[in-house]
């Protein structure tokens, strides 16, 4: 059994938080070069914005201690490159000082699929920057449940009887399978609400193998305060029985609103980019997606194709330019900043207990004077001029 795994990290953002520093990528490439043919069958290093992720195959299955500890050391090596450069957050992702057997709730995101080679592996790797793990909610109900996207559903009789969704709940930390198209209604009910229930896995009922795989670390919800947004990471396999790479790519075309942008805060559309301009600049935005795309052959890592350089994206990414200017121009109210609930772990905690003892229940008729007074923080009148 093969085991695709990409693990990804912010460990320091050249300049700010746009960008990984040629010096961070040589030096995973070096780690990932020197365990070549032992620890790995093949690896590669790639970036979305600030992010590095390893692209790894080997043997030695889903949540591996040496494959985990192998991605740590990495990160550790590419923080002091981090810190040798005056980068900005360097090693923000790695919330632990020890490796503690596997990544689970150490910060570092990873999506993790085991499958059996067939004779032709098309695998595509999605990584975003400046967005959250529910960003792949709407792209999968397309791809792997929406006929108007995958003609496949209708066409090809090998995914006609649909696929399995496992959905996690974040925050009761729960897992649940539905059945598809069965349980279709009760699907989006769910993933609907991306900031909380998220997909990740999709099984195909007809190979009885996972279709696709998401990382869903929450970076909030581990530390417990904001250390930068989760910026997840996807692998979809295609072709024989599974969406075609065209069925995979066209919910892309749409740059649907996302979680994220500046300070994790915002909504904002997820753009589809080349890997070259997978850089977010503009209000830490918009949030990007790269996808870069490979054959799998006896392990090895035919590629990556940059699909998403590409002029048929062109107009997802005029279209995401249009919806950025349109959220912006609501500065600090919603729907551009988030809701207060997914605030919890932003500023608003300690403004809501700063202001806590002034708030009194409402009272009719209050006067100018009377509102000006309870405005004062020391209880006393403004004075007059």
């Amino acid at each position: 059994m093969l085991t695709l795994s990409v693990i990804k990290a912010d460990t320091g953002g050249w300049v700010g938080h746009s960008a990984v520093h040629p010096a961070m990528v040589a030096r995973a490439e070096q780690a990932v070069d020197a365990a070549r043919g032992d620890l790995l069958l093949d690896g590669q290093v790639a970036t979305c914005g600030d992010d590095l992720s390893l692209i790894m195959t080997h043997e030695h299955g889903r949540d591996a201690d040496a494959v985990h500890r192998f991605a740590w050391d990495v990160f550790l090596q590419t923080t002091e490159v981090a810190r040798g450069l005056g980068l900005y957050g360097a090693g923000q992702d790695l919330l632990s000082d020890a490796f503690s057997g596997n990544l689970r709730g150490m910060g570092p995101g990873y999506a993790e699929l085991d499958l059996t080679e067939r004779p032709s592996e098309p695998v595509l790797c999605f990584l975003a920057d400046k967005t959250e793990p529910g960003a792949w909610n709407l792209p999968l109900y397309k791809m792997f449940a929406d006929p108007f996207n995958t003609a496949g559903l209708i066409i090809d009789p090998h995914m006609h009887d649909g696929f399995l969704f496992e959905v996690y709940d974040l925050f009761e930390e729960k897992r649940l399978v539905l059945d598809c198209p069965t349980e279709l209604y009760d699907l989006l009910m769910l993933i609907g609400a991306p900031a909380r229930f998220v997909v990740h896995q999709v099984v195909s009922k007809t190979l009885q193998e996972a279709a696709a795989a998401t990382s869903t670390q929450r970076l909030s919800l581990i530390a417990g305060r904001y250390v930068g947004k989760d910026d997840p990471v996807m692998i979809v396999r295609c072709q024989s029985g599974l969406p075609a790479v065209g069925e995979a790519l066209e919910p892309f075309s749409f740059p649907h609103a996302v979680a994220g942008c500046m300070r994790g805060s915002h909504h904002a559309p997820l753009m589809p980019v080349a890997a070259a301009d997978a850089h977010p600049s503009r209000f830490d935005g918009p949030p990007r997606v790269i996808c870069l795309g490979y054959q799998v052959h006896e392990g090895r890592l035919v590629g990556p194709r940059d699909m998403f350089a590409d002029p048929a994206f062109d107009r997802a990414r005029a279209q995401a330019n249009e919806v950025m200017d349109y959220f912006r121009r609501h500065g600090p109210f919603e729907p551009h900043r988030l809701p207060l609930s997914d605030l919890e772990y932003t500023t608003m905690p300690s403004v809501a207990k700063r202001l806590a003892d002034r708030w009194e229940p409402f009272a009719p008729a209050e006067s100018a004077m009377s509102l000006a007074d309870s405005a004062s923080p020391a209880g006393q009148r403004p004075g007059r001029h």
